[in-house]
């Protein structure tokens, strides 16, 4: 549909309104919206596990978790903040987050894990911080398949 002049005794712009919402998954790197009961979901819920202590934070859907966390004053491992040097990791104990920025081989990610830098949140989740060891030792496990 293509925008409308009209002109009367003063002039008027129409636009007619768009039935279905634009896709932002079409721009490059911009997290697509969801949408729960016709509203816009404005954040997720993200509880984070580390050193003993459980925090949950309010995580939008355009923000990493390793962002969000930085910003709310939490000490979590962080190096390059690219998803390249795995320094970031976690566990990914129920939820769903979009990192497709990262570097992580899909064996890696269908295991539940998770680099903290690329991880933007697309439901409401909870996260356990890990070694990062433990998915180094992983990652090159499923390198050598």
């Amino acid at each position: 549909m293509a925008a409308s002049l009209q002109f009367t005794s003063s002039p008027t712009f129409t636009i007619p309104r768009r039935r279905s919402p634009i896709k932002l998954s079409t721009f490059h790197r911009k997290p697509n919206l969801q949408y729960r009961s016709a509203s816009i979901i404005r954040s997720y819920k993200v509880q984070i596990e580390h050193e003993g202590q459980t925090t949950e934070l309010e995580v939008e859907p355009d923000e990493t978790i390793l962002a969000k966390a930085l910003d709310s004053g939490l000490s979590v491992p962080h190096d390059c903040k690219l998803g390249v040097c795995m320094t970031c990791p976690a566990r990914l104990l129920s939820g769903f987050v979009d990192q497709s920025e990262g570097m992580l081989s899909d064996d890696v990610v269908e295991r539940g894990y998770a680099l903290l830098c690329s991880s933007y949140p697309r439901a409401d989740c909870h996260i356990r911080i890990i070694p990062e060891d433990e998915l180094l030792s992983l990652q090159l496990a499923t390198a050598n398949d």
